[in-house]
């Protein structure tokens, strides 16, 4: 991920970290039985839009029903397509998911109550300022979703 000058340093120092913490992540993660960090992150194999490569990118996740909700502030998400399935490795297990990218306001906001209350660290790598009622604000979450922010909502395949 490209550092820009505009980001904060937190947001670019996170991006290092994370980085780093990726590569033993992805391992554990592809292990075909569950592990401790399994419980709130899976791997998605993800095919590259230009290159064709498949990455494989380990993100958080809540349930939500018959979906999956992961926070999407990276730039994985641009390969992102609503009718190529996914790959991802939950719990040691394979399953084909169809992403819907979300990037309606209001639906944003109330699927951001959803990862905070299943996921309460996801709050903390989301990161938007709360108004007084502890509401994302509009106006920094409208910039975010501008930026390239969205809810990526993973349908399984039966």
């Amino acid at each position: 991920m490209a550092n820009t000058p505009n980001r904060p340093l937190s947001r670019r120092i996170q991006a290092r970290v994370m980085n780093v913490l990726n590569v033993p992540m992805r391992r554990m993660l592809a292990l075909p039985f569950p592990t401790p960090p399994g419980k709130r992150l899976m791997l998605a194999y993800i095919t590259g839009r230009k290159t064709g490569k498949i990455y494989r990118q380990p993100l958080s996740y809540v349930r939500d029903g018959a979906t999956l909700l992961t926070p999407g502030g990276g730039r994985w998400k641009l390969n992102l397509t609503n009718d190529t399935p996914v790959r991802l490795r939950i719990r040691g297990h394979d399953h084909y998911a169809r992403p819907e990218l979300v990037r309606d306001q209001t639906t944003i906001v109330e699927l951001l109550d959803v990862l905070a209350a299943g996921n309460p660290m996801a709050s903390r790598f989301i990161a938007l300022p709360k108004d007084p009622h502890g509401r994302p604000d509009p106006q920094r979450l409208a910039m975010a979703i501008q930026n390239g922010f969205c809810i990526v909502r993973w349908h399984l395949d039966q």
